[in-house]
C-alpha cells in the first residue's frame, strides 16, 4: 500500500488492479485507516485521472451487495440529491415517473446536520416499512412501478468506511472521491437510468456554480462510462425547496403539490426531474416528457400512485386524504418580522439548522428525531414583509429550544428596501 500511497503523492496514475487492491484490502481490514488517510490526502493534492475514478467507482459499488434490476429492463429509473433543506422530491417524482411507466426501485438514505433525509419522513406515515425482503421489494417494483427502502447494510460496505474515515480526516472535499461515494451507491442499486439534483448555494455541499457543474458533469461522465443512461440538473439551494423543513411538514406538502396545491418551486424542480427520467425511458424528447409528467400530476395519477405504494408498503393511507392526521407538534410559535423589507437572501443551511434545533434533523447519526418537528416558511427571497407580520411558523415539542433556533433563523436573512432578486431555480442541466 506505501507504493501506491507514493505513486499517488507523485501524481502517478493507478492502475485497476491497483484500485481494486486497495479497495478490496481496505473493506476487508488488511490496509489501515492511516494508509488509507494517507492515500485519501495525497487525492486531495493530486486529484484521479477519469479512468482512476470510474475503476474507483465500480470497485466501490462491487465491494458488497450490487441489486441487478434487469428483470425491468430498460425501465428502471432512480433520482439522487446531492442533500439540501426542505428537499422531499423524491416523494413526489417517485410517483409521477412510476404512474407514467418507470419501475422507480430505490434506496434512500436518512438525514444528518441541516440536510433531511428520505427515509425519515417517510417513518413520518403511520406503518410504513422502510425495510423490505429482496423479494418483496422487487415483486412491489413489478406489480405497482414503485418501492423505497432504506439502505441495506451491505450495499457498498467500502464507501461507508472510506466516508467515515473522510469525515474525520477534513478529506471530504474531493471531486473525484465525492463522484465515487455518490456514484458507486447508484451503480449498486442498480438502476439504468439516473437523474441527478445536484443542489448549489448556501444549503448545499456545493456553494458556487462553477463546483457544481464539474461535480454534475463528472456524475453523468462516470455513470455514463459505467453504463448508465445520465442527466445532471442542478437546482439552486440557497433558498429551502417549497415552504416546509422537517419530516412531517415535509411529507404533508409534497401530498399537498400532489393535490393540486400552488408550490410553484417544488413543482417545478419536481417536473424537470420527472422530465428527465420519462425522456429516458419512453425516447422522447424532454420537452415531450414535461407535458407526460404535467398531465400525471394534475391529472391525478401520481397521488393515486402515491396512494398505491404507500398502501403496498404498510403505511396508512388515511393520512394521505386528510393531511391533519398526521401527529402535531406540542409547541407552534409563530414567529414575527421586527422590520418592514424586501427579503434580499436566505441562507438555507441556517434554516435547516434551526430546523435541525427544533429536533427535525440529527446532530449525530446515534439522535433520535422528532417526527413533527420543523419550519414552515411564511416568506421567502424576495416576499415584502411588513413589521409584525408573520415570517415563519416553528414546530417543536420541546418549548426550551425556541429561543436558539428563532436566533439562527433570524441570522439567515439578510433584508433590503429594494427587491434585487433573480429566483431562478434551475441553473443549468447537463444531458
Amino acid at each position: 500500500m506505501t507504493g501506491l500511497i507514493r505513486k499517488k503523492r507523485d501524481g502517478i496514475a493507478l492502475s485497476r488492479e491497483e484500485i481494486k487492491y486497495m479497495v478490496e484490502g481496505f473493506t476487508a481490514g488488511d490496509i489501515p485507516d492511516y494508509q488509507m488517510s494517507a492515500f485519501c490526502m495525497a487525492v486531495i493534492f493530486n486529484g484521479m485521472t477519469d479512468e482512476e475514478t470510474v475503476a474507483l467507482t465500480e470497485e466501490i459499488a462491487h465491494s458488497g451487495e450490487m441489486l441487478d434490476l434487469s428483470c425491468f429492463s430498460s425501465l428502471s429509473v432512480d433520482k439522487h440529491s446531492t442533500g439540501g433543506v426542505g428537499d422531499k422530491t423524491s416523494l413526489i417524482v417517485g410517483p409521477i415517473v412510476a404512474s407514467c411507466g418507470g419501475v422507480f426501485a430505490k434506496m434512500s438514505g436518512r438525514g444528518l446536520g441541516h440536510t433531511g433525509g428520505t427515509v425519515d419522513k417517510l417513518e413520518a406515515i403511520a406503518g410504513y416499512r422502510t425495510s423490505l425482503e429482496k423479494d418483496e421489494f422487487f415483486s412491489q417494483a413489478q406489480r405497482i412501478g414503485i418501492a423505497l427502502i432504506g439502505q441495506t447494510g451491505n450495499l457498498t460496505p467500502a464507501d461507508k468506511k472510506l466516508y467515515a474515515l473522510r469525515d474525520v480526516t477534513d478529506t471530504v472535499d474531493s471531486i473525484p472521491l465525492i463522484v465515487s461515494s455518490i456514484m458507486s451507491k447508484k451503480l449498486a442499486a442498480g438502476a439504468k437510468n439516473i437523474v441527478l439534483d445536484v443542489k448549489c448555494g448556501s444549503g448545499a455541499f456545493m456553494k458556487d456554480i462553477e463546483s457544481a457543474r464539474t461535480l454534475a458533469q463528472k456524475m453523468v461522465d462516470i455513470g455514463r462510462a459505467c453504463g448508465r443512461n445520465m442527466s445532471a440538473v442542478i437546482s439552486d439551494m440557497d433558498v429551502p425547496l417549497g415552504f416546509a423543513i422537517g419530516n412531517s411538514l415535509e411529507v404533508k406538502e409534497a401530498i399537498a403539490l400532489l393535490k393540486g396545491a400552488d408550490i410553484p418551486d417544488l413543482r417545478r424542480i419536481c417536473l424537470a426531474l420527472s422530465a428527465e427520467l420519462i425522456a429516458m425511458i419512453r425516447e422522447v424528447s424532454v420537452e415531450e416528457a414535461y407535458k407526460i409528467a404535467e398531465t400525471a400530476l394534475d391529472s391525478g395519477a401520481a397521488l393515486a400512485k402515491m396512494k398505491e405504494w404507500i398502501s403496498a408498503q404498510g403505511g396508512d393511507v388515511s393520512l394521505i386524504d386528510d393531511t391533519d392526521k398526521f401527529p402535531k407538534a406540542s409547541v407552534v410559535y409563530e414567529l414575527r418580522c421586527e422590520k418592514d423589507g424586501y427579503i434580499a437572501h436566505m441562507n438555507a443551511e441556517l434554516i435547516g439548522r434551526a430546523a435541525c434545533d427544533l429536533g427535525a434533523g440529527r446532530k449525530t447519526k446515534a439522535d433520535n428525531i422528532d417526527h413533527s418537528a420543523g419550519i414552515v416558511l411564511c416568506k421567502k427571497t424576495g416576499d415584502f414583509v411588513k413589521q409584525g407580520e408573520m415570517i415563519a411558523i416553528f414546530h417543536t415539542s420541546d418549548k426550551v429550544k425556541l429561543e436558539d433556533a428563532k436566533n439562527i433563523f433570524m441570522q439567515s436573512l439578510e433584508f433590503s428596501e429594494e427587491n434585487r432578486v433573480d429566483n431562478a431555480l434551475i441553473l443549468d442541466i447537463i444531458r
